[in-house]
């Protein structure tokens, strides 16, 4: 139950910002006999679900990878068919995120996006930017390398110094300007690796992974990163000094 978890939240340690790299939707369809496409849909609709217990638990910021820069290199049934459920999600699914207080930000590429998405999803920053129960960041078209890359065209472009460029100014010019770094990954899926996700703003983040393929990632898969983050020595690089 929902205040089940909020009573136990209240001895965790609760990190302001989550990423979420959402895998195995393809292993979790096929085990059930059914296409790549039945997998991804599935983790689709997982996503209300584990943005509920977030917001639960007090979790400020959720950023989940729901498309990456080089996921165009799938086979083209598979991308139209991730490209409709961005679509379609938007269509079904904002209007109820709106209801419960969720602020949608996209982040990654637009412009080889179609003109209708890139709309859809204007539509939904601008219909949610004022909503402060959690914010829900969609990495969508997104690379870490890409981010990095755009920043520094951009600081170039702008004539800043090199003298003037810190990690505070680098920072304000990636799609998170003004929001805290990560301060916990999760991975499902059973994998060991970032694959491109958030490499500048995680880089004091703590990892935690699961087996537990992202359509069955829920409320209790979240407590127990939770837990497990709870239990983490965070010294950003430093040691203690007692």
């Amino acid at each position: 139950m929902v205040s089940e978890r909020l009573n136990e939240s209240q001895t965790l340690s609760i990190p302001r910002h989550v990423g979420i790299i959402m895998d195995g939707n393809g292993r979790w369809a096929r085990q059930r006999g059914m296409p790549r496409a039945a997998g991804h849909r599935a983790g689709m609709e997982n996503l209300r679900r584990v943005l509920r217990a977030s917001a639960d638990f007090g979790i400020a910021i959720v950023t989940v990878y729901a498309f990456s820069t080089e996921n165009w290199g799938r086979p083209p049934a598979e991308v139209r068919a991730l490209m409709d459920l961005l679509e379609q999600g938007l269509s079904r699914e904002v209007p109820k995120l709106h209801r419960e207080g969720v602020r949608i930000c996209h982040i990654g590429q637009k412009d080889n996006l179609a003109p209708g998405l890139q709309k859809k999803i204007a539509d939904a920053e601008a219909l949610t930017r004022d909503n402060q129960r959690i914010t829900f960041n969609v990495a969508f078209n997104y690379g870490g390398r890409a981010e990095i890359i755009q920043a520094v065209r951009r600081i170039v472009a702008s004539g800043i110094a090199p003298e003037q460029v810190d990690e505070a100014l680098f920072s304000s010019y990636l799609y998170t300007a003004r929001q805290p770094d990560p301060d916990l990954i999760i991975r499902t899926g059973g994998e060991m690796r970032l694959s491109n996700f958030l490499i500048w703003q995680a880089a004091y983040a703590e990892y935690y992974m699961t087996e537990t393929f992202w359509p069955d990632f829920d409320g209790e898969e979240l407590r127990r990163a939770l837990v497990a983050y709870t239990a983490r020595d965070r010294r950003f690089g430093l040691v203690k000094t007692s």
